[in-house]
């Protein structure tokens, strides 16, 4: 096949800068130091505890427990919907749904404060949900639109506009937080608010644009026979099926559980950490988050020429390697450090969105050729929610039972080490195929 034009390969990449805010500003910067602020003391060295539907949780360990339930239903969900999707080739549509619930849910955040603590936790799932679900769809037309050898870059290249996009609305609502008196804003929590809001529009609008640009999906299939759920389920058998017989791709699968449960994990926990944990003021967190950003953009095209120079997998086992090594550091680092968050703040940002990047385009050129690539990213998708769903629970259960997040994160660093074996067991799978087809 052919890679599509620029004005479709540039459409694509739109919507990594239009769903993109809400990673940076919901899951890495201003929700969750702003939900910290509304769910704790404001004392330093004290655990806060919150109840919500009937339970008393830490603070912390509620976030992490609440995005899981929200992963745990798209992993779920997933399946079913991108079986219908492919089969109908209405995944822009299903795109469309998902983008907008999520959007609304930011926008609704608004509404969250001291006292409505249930608005908070029910906006911050439903937004969870409609970002990664839309996230589904949108991988899938990855294979659809750039030719093999073309989707390194072309990942990449979405990749590198969400952080471009996202840091732009960041800088703005930066603004709002450390100098409302700019805007005469005069209520403590209503820069927040008004950032959450600004998300919600930007990720529909610009997302509106990305859909206008994007191809019609060819329909798999003409007649459903199956009910919806179980075909859903059934498409997911099949994939599952296909790859017994390719071993590689298997075996790449399971690496990438356990190496993306700690990725997605950090960088999902990695604010109240150093908000509670390294007691990080919010501004020079907001600085260590934007230095993650403006890093990441060199960092995912760097990563995706090292693999051209020395392979996929190799460079994604460098990627992994240094992980290990930003866990054991974040683990050891002194309370109030806030040079060595920067130094780390960097590394992360370097590796961060190169290792997305790759892991998704290495995913794509591993697939057979099929016109279900709805379903095989679903499966992909699956993988990486329930790895997700495995992480920040454990994340939240061992800082319950330790009543310190170090512990946390320094077990994430375990889940890195099966990663990395995993990925050595793929690459030898793939040379000793590699030698027998020679």
């Amino acid at each position: 096949m052919q890679t599509a034009s620029k004005k479709v390969i540039n459409g694509w990449a739109m919507y990594d800068w239009a769903n993109s805010v809400y990673s940076l500003v919901i899951t890495s910067t201003i929700f969750p130091a702003y939900y910290g602020s509304v769910t704790g003391d404001g004392k330093d060295n004290t655990i806060d505890y919150v109840n919500f539907l009937g339970g008393r949780f830490v603070n912390t360990s509620l976030y992490n427990y609440a995005l899981a339930v929200a992963f745990l239903i798209v992993a779920v969900m997933s399946p079913i919907l991108s079986s219908i999707a492919d089969y109908k080739g209405n995944k822009k549509s299903f795109m469309n749904f998902f983008l907008t619930i999520g959007s609304i849910a930011c926008a609704c955040m608004f509404f969250f404060d001291k006292g409505h603590l249930n608005t908070g936790i029910i906006t911050l799932v439903i937004a969870c949900i409609g970002y990664w679900s839309s996230l589904v769809f949108y991988n899938s037309f990855l294979p659809e639109i750039a030719a093999p050898e073309d989707q390194d870059r072309v990942s990449a290249k979405g990749f590198a506009m969400g952080y471009i996009g996202s840091v732009i609305l960041q800088i703005v609502c930066f603004l709002f937080v450390m100098k409302p008196e700019w805007f005469g804003i005069k209520d403590d929590y209503l820069p927040a608010k008004l950032s959450f809001l600004l998300v919600g529009i930007w990720w529909w609008a610009f997302g509106q644009f990305s859909l206008s640009r994007l191809p019609k999906s060819i329909p798999a299939g003409t007649e459903n026979k199956k009910n919806i759920i179980v075909n859903g389920y059934i498409e997911l058998g099949k994939v599952w099926r296909q790859l017994t017989s390719m071993p590689v791709l298997k075996r790449y699968l399971f690496s990438f559980f356990f190496y993306n449960m700690g990725v997605q994990t950090v960088m999902l926990a990695a604010t109240l950490y150093g908000t509670d944990e390294l007691q990080i003021p919010t501004a020079n967190l907001i600085i260590a988050i934007l230095i993650i950003q403006l890093i990441a953009i060199p960092g995912s095209y760097l990563i995706s020429k090292l693999s051209t120079l020395i392979g996929n997998f190799k460079a994604l086992m460098v990627c992994v390697i240094i992980w290990i090594c930003c866990c054991i550091a974040a683990f050891y680092m002194p309370a109030k450090g806030i040079n060595e968050f920067y130094l780390l703040a960097t590394i992360v940002g370097f590796i961060m969105g190169g290792i997305q990047s790759l892991s998704r385009s290495t995913y794509s050129k591993l697939m057979p050729a099929t016109k279900d690539t709805a379903s095989f990213f679903s499966f992909y998708d699956v993988t990486e929610k329930i790895a997700i769903v495995i992480g920040m629970f454990s994340f939240g259960f061992i800082t319950e039972i330790t009543g310190s997040q170090r512990h946390s994160v320094l077990a994430l660093a375990i889940f890195f080490i099966i990663g990395l074996i995993g990925l050595l067991w793929t690459r030898s799978v793939e040379k000793k195929i590699t030698n027998e087809t020679l």
